[in-house]
């Protein structure tokens, strides 16, 4: 079990594997999400292990708008980070060891909310792994609207063999 560090700056990016960006059906063929539970529509931006972007597309048709709140519709911020949660696990497929596996929550710290997410808003996130160390990651995300943070978070995840 090697613990693989975060690297700063470009290194990251000089030594690891950019993928293509994929769509709703690549992502689907990677994490078990499906309506009304799937919260990422696309990703943009993918280095092998080591950071990810993508983005949710809010739309007044989610079913969670007709209970939070009424005449005044708001993402649940348990839902954005669960969305962020997402990406990460796309992140972590990408890693020969969690081939076949699941990526779960294992905690969460540092956790902040800075504006509200409303339908109509597209939810720009990206995740970076600061550390993996067989079978528990950390990575640190992040979620904009229209360039303004939204909410970020340290999310850590076990690797688990699928049930």
């Amino acid at each position: 079990m090697t613990e693989k560090p975060a690297q700063a700056g470009n290194s990251s990016e000089e030594s690891g594997v950019q993928l293509p960006p994929i769509g709703i059906r690549e992502i689907m063929d990677l994490i078990p999400h499906r309506y009304p539970f799937i919260l990422v529509d696309r990703i943009t931006e993918h280095i092998k292990e080591k950071r990810i972007k993508g983005y949710k597309n809010v739309s007044m048709n989610e079913p969670f708008f007709q209970g939070h709140f009424p005449g005044d519709p708001i993402m649940p911020g348990v839902l954005q980070l669960e969305a962020m949660a997402q990406l990460g696990a796309v992140l972590m497929m990408s890693s020969d060891v969690a081939q076949g596996k699941l990526m779960v929550f294992a905690g969460m710290d540092n956790v902040r909310f800075r504006r509200m997410v409303i339908p109509g808003d597209r939810l720009d996130m990206e995740c970076e792994l600061v550390r993996f160390r067989m079978p528990i990651g950390k990575s640190h995300c992040k979620a904009y609207v229209n360039g303004e943070l939204a909410v970020e978070a340290d999310m850590i995840f076990s690797v688990v063999t699928r049930p």
